[in-house]
């Protein structure tokens, strides 16, 4: 599993680096990953980066958009297709965050983009957002945190805000996806058992059900719409589907 991450032609982080890093703190880890987080497969694809644009372009416009952690700003991206006045990247690791900014003067800053470390259990703003997305932390959070979590966006959205974040499909129960993860999560929990500082990053605990009922007890109004052009099952179910939190006007 982990020298899948390694991209091609040295643009990755090697197996010795990927061992190193997850022997370390999430927070340490990503800041030794983040120089080459963007050639590995962690970073979002450009293909569910740009269905989830396309799917909340008729749901905006905005005026101001958060990105819960952020990392070098993939999510940033669209941000910017979709918000009018600023948008704003947060994340604890300031390796990551210090790899988006210096990548992000190549961009042009238009809508005003901010980078802000903070966990984001403890989000340090007021309500002044109006689309809040993420992709792909919440691995990263322990099912316990995720209630707090998502009363922290929550609170920093205006009345009538978006929360929006892809879901993929879970895998089939005995299909090689379904056998890979389940692997992961193993190596990953008997890593946490024998090895401290703990690396949480467990890709089989974020279900929907269990989602939306946490986001409904954060005070959410909760939809679900299909990311048609990331295809379908062959059951004919959405591989991914977005999904859109609304805080109550």
């Amino acid at each position: 599993m982990l020298s899948a991450m390694s991209a091609p032609q040295g643009q990755g982080p090697s197996f010795r680096e990927l061992v190193v890093q997850a022997l370390s703190s999430v927070e340490r880890g990503y800041d030794l990953l983040a120089p080459k987080f963007d050639h590995t497969a962690y970073r979002t694809s450009a293909s569910v980066l740009d269905s989830v644009a396309g799917a909340l372009r008729p749901l905006g416009p905005f005026r101001s958009g958060l990105d819960v952690c952020c990392g070098t700003g993939a999510g940033l991206g669209v941000l910017r297709r979709v918000c009018r006045e600023r948008i704003t990247g947060v994340d604890f690791s300031a390796g990551m965050l210090a790899v988006g900014r210096d990548r992000s003067r190549t961009v042009p800053d238009i809508p005003p983009t901010h980078w802000v470390r903070a966990d984001a259990r403890a989000l340090p703003f007021g309500p002044v957002f109006d689309l809040a997305v993420s992709f792909g932390a919440f691995g990263h959070f322990l099912p316990r945190e995720r209630p707090g979590l998502f009363a922290q966006v929550h609170s920093v959205l205006r009345p009538g805000g978006r929360f929006a974040f892809p879901i993929v499909a879970p895998a089939r129960p005995g299909s090689r996806p379904y056998w890979s993860l389940l692997a992961f999560d193993t190596a990953m929990r008997v890593r946490n058992a024998v090895w401290r500082p703990r690396f949480v990053m467990y890709y089989r605990t974020f279900r929907l059900a269990d989602v939306r009922e946490e986001l409904i007890g954060a005070g959410f109004e909760v939809g679900l719409r299909a990311l048609e052009d990331l295809g379908r099952r062959a059951d004919g179910s959405p591989r991914c589907r977005l999904v859109v939190a609304t805080r109550p006007v």
